[in-house]
C-alpha cells in the first residue's frame, strides 16, 4: 500500500488513513490508486460493511491534487502523464459515489478540490469546527472538477455557482447548510467518533454519526443569501459581474474584485461548465471535465496560474485575455 496512504480493517469496517502532512495531502497519482484498490478489495468483500476515510492531520483532510505535478507534465509535454492522473482521479470520484456500502469522510481542516472528490460523493460527511471547504480553481486557471460541475449546481439557489467561480472558502457550519458536509461534530469528539465508527462492525453508521452530531455553528453564507441568490443566478457571467456591480456594497464589490483576480479563461469555462452540468448525469460530468481539463491544461494560463500560486507564490499571475467563443471552443459546442 502507498506509504501515504494506510489502509486497514477494523471489526468489519474499512480504514482510509490519509498521511502526507507535509503536503496538506495532496493527492499525487499513488495514492489515488491506492485509495481505488481498496475500495474495490472491500467492495466485494462481505466481511468489510462501511468505509471511513480521515486524515492523520488536524490541519488539513486533503488540499486537492497534486497539481504542481500535472504542471510538470505540462511543461515537459507528458501529455500521457496529465490525462492519467486525470482519468484516475475522476475514476476514483465515480467509485465513491457508486459505492455500495457507507462510506465516511471525516474532514478535520481543510478541504479543497480533490479533497472534495473523495468526501462530498461519498454517503456522509462528518465536520469539524476546524473544517474548512473550497474548489478554488479558477485562481490557477483551471475549473472546479472532481465531478464539481454535478454536485455545485445542486447545492441551495446560486450557491455553487458562487463557489465554482470565486473559489470562497467557506466553514464547517456553511457547509453544512448547503449539503457540503452532513454532519457537524466537535474536534474534541473525533477519537470517540472514530472509535464507535471503526468498533462497529460496519453496522449502522448512520446511527453512531447521528449520536455524535451537534447543531453546526453558523453559516456566513445566511446574511448574504438574498445577494448570492440573485448574481450567481444570472443567465450569463457578464450578468454576473453585472450583478455584482450594481449591487454595490461591500460584500458584493469584494466578490468582483476577487472574481477579476481570478482567469477570465477559467471563469468563462466554469460558468458554462456548472450550466450545463446542471442538466447531466455524474458520469457525462466526469466525461466532460476529463475532455475539458485536456483541453485547459493546454492553455497558458494553467501553468501561469499554478507558478503563480503554488510555485513561485508572487499571486501574480499574468492571464490571457478570453475572447469570444472561449468556454464553447474549450467545452465544444
Amino acid at each position: 500500500m502507498n506509504s501515504f496512504v494506510t489502509a486497514s480493517v477494523t471489526d468489519g469496517t474499512g480504514h482510509l488513513l490519509l498521511d502526507r502532512p507535509a503536503a496538506l495531502n495532496a493527492l499525487d497519482l499513488s495514492m489515488v490508486r491506492a485509495i481505488h484498490s481498496a475500495l474495490l478489495d472491500w467492495r466485494d468483500d462481505p466481511a468489510v460493511g462501511a468505509v471511513v476515510v480521515s486524515s492523520s492531520s488536524p490541519k488539513a483532510f486533503c488540499a486537492g491534487g497534486d497539481i504542481r505535478a500535472v504542471r510538470e507534465g505540462v511543461l515537459s509535454g507528458d501529455r500521457e502523464a496529465v490525462r492519467a492522473f486525470f482519468t484516475e482521479e475522476y475514476r476514483l470520484n465515480r467509485l465513491i459515489a457508486e459505492y455500495p456500502k457507507p462510506y465516511v469522510a471525516v474532514v478535520d481542516g481543510f478541504a479543497m478540490g480533490g479533497g472534495l472528490g473523495i468526501s462530498v460523493h461519498g454517503s456522509a460527511r462528518a465536520v469539524t469546527e476546524r473544517a474548512s471547504f473550497a474548489m478554488p480553481e479558477t485562481r490557477i486557471g483551471f475549473f472546479p472538477d472532481i465531478g464539481a460541475s454535478h454536485f455545485l449546481p445542486r447545492l441551495p439557489g446560486g450557491t455553487g455557482m458562487y463557489l465554482g467561480l470565486t473559489g470562497a472558502r467557506i466553514s464547517a457550519g456553511a457547509a453544512v447548510e448547503c449539503g457540503l458536509a452532513t454532519h457537524f461534530v466537535p474536534s474534541a469528539d473525533l477519537p470517540v467518533l472514530e472509535r464507535d465508527l471503526l468498533g462497529g462492525g460496519g453496522r449502522d453508521v448512520a446511527g453512531v454519526l447521528a449520536a455524535h452530531a451537534r447543531p453546526a455553528p453558523a453559516s456566513e453564507l445566511t446574511a448574504h443569501r438574498e445577494q448570492i441568490d440573485h448574481c450567481f443566478g444570472a443567465a450569463s457571467l457578464e450578468e454576473v459581474l453585472g450583478r455584482l456591480e450594481a449591487d454595490g456594497g461591500e460584500w458584493a464589490l469584494e466578490v468582483l474584485a476577487e472574481l477579476r483576480r481570478a482567469s477570465p479563461t477559467a471563469l468563462a469555462v466554469t460558468f458554462e461548465l456548472l450550466r450545463r452540468g446542471a442538466r447531466s448525469t455524474l458520469a457525462e460530468c466526469l466525461e466532460r471535465e476529463l475532455r475539458l481539463g485536456e483541453a485547459l491544461t493546454r492553455e497558458p494560463d494553467f501553468a501561469e496560474g499554478v507558478r503563480a500560486v503554488l510555485v513561485d507564490k508572487d499571486h501574480s499571475p499574468a492571464w490571457a485575455p478570453a475572447g469570444p467563443g472561449t468556454a464553447a471552443r474549450l467545452l465544444g459546442g
